[in-house]
């Protein structure tokens, strides 16, 4: 009868602890912007009835936009032995990916993953890296600005780039805008612009500028507008590919998913502050105004 008890006791000893494990992960931003993604994950954990403190933690580490901070906190979170890496952006991820050996990587990705080798194919990722992809619009620099070269030159429109490699580059080039240099500004998605939007915004609404940024926390910020996937809900998807990793499963096992929910978002505030009308048929189709 003891040695029963005794290996009872042992059972719901080991369950107990399993119970209780919180696990950590480890998640890279490269700046404000994204922290958006974050707080989708957090309401899909919830949903998926894993509670933040109880279940597990977020180890958030900002790396700024330098992908130099990125690959050593990448580096770092091996040697910690996090349980996985939970990435916000392309950078992101492929600094983890060239950073660690063996961490499994969840990725809310910009651009295609395939394309840039992060994973087999959609259906077969192969290797220790899934998630979700935000087809229509997460894109890099690169990739944004031929887009968006292409798409002025269909529309007869002039664009006018100004490269930067740096915020005080970015900074000058702001600041050196000359009036009637241009009409409006087009973001790219870049975490330098990203990370500066501030100082983009001010100067805009100095000038009478019309802007369309790629976050919606920018326009919330002072921009006039934005048309782009909810980054709440490539947060919100995501969370199930970090459940169902911390449960045992490869991340080679898990399909990747598109996010295709696009949100169009205006700032009224700034459209009277730039003396600018929007019509009503463009109002009606907005998913949130800001006034």
């Amino acid at each position: 009868m003891f040695t029963l008890s005794a290996i009872l006791f042992g059972i719901c000893s080991f369950a107990s602890a399993q119970q209780t494990k919180v696990y950590r992960i480890g998640v890279l931003l490269p700046g404000e912007a994204w922290y958006e993604i974050i707080a989708g994950l957090r309401d899909g954990l919830t949903q998926l009835g894993l509670h933040e403190g109880k279940n597990f933690s977020l180890l958030m580490r900002d790396w700024t936009g330098d992908a130099k901070t990125a690959e050593e906190t990448a580096r770092a979170f091996e040697r910690e032995r996090v349980d996985l890496v939970y990435t916000t952006s392309t950078n992101s991820t492929i600094a983890a990916k060239r950073s660690t050996t063996s961490l499994p990587i969840v990725f809310c990705a910009g651009t295609d993953p395939v394309a840039l080798g992060l994973v087999n194919s959609f259906a077969k990722p192969g290797g220790r890296l899934s998630g979700v992809y935000n087809h229509p619009r997460r894109l890099t620099a690169i990739e944004s600005s031929n887009l968006g070269r292409e798409a002025a030159r269909k529309m007869g429109i002039q664009l006018i780039e100004r490269h930067v490699t740096s915020d005080e580059e970015l900074q000058n080039n702001v600041r050196t805008l000359k009036d009637g240099e241009a009409d409006a500004y087009l973001a790219v998605s870049d975490p330098i612009a990203s990370n500066q939007s501030q100082v983009i915004i001010e100067a805009a609404i100095t000038k009478r500028l019309p802007t369309m940024f790629d976050f919606r926390l920018h326009v919330t910020k002072g921009g006039l507008s934005t048309y782009t996937v909810s980054l709440h809900e490539a947060g919100r998807l995501s969370a199930k590919y970090v459940q169902r990793v911390l449960a045992g499963m490869k991340p080679s096992e898990l399909p990747v998913q598109g996010v295709d929910k696009i949100e169009l978002v205006l700032n009224l505030k700034t459209a009277k502050q730039i003396g600018l009308t929007i019509p009503p048929n463009v109002l009606a189709r907005a998913d949130r105004v800001i006034k």
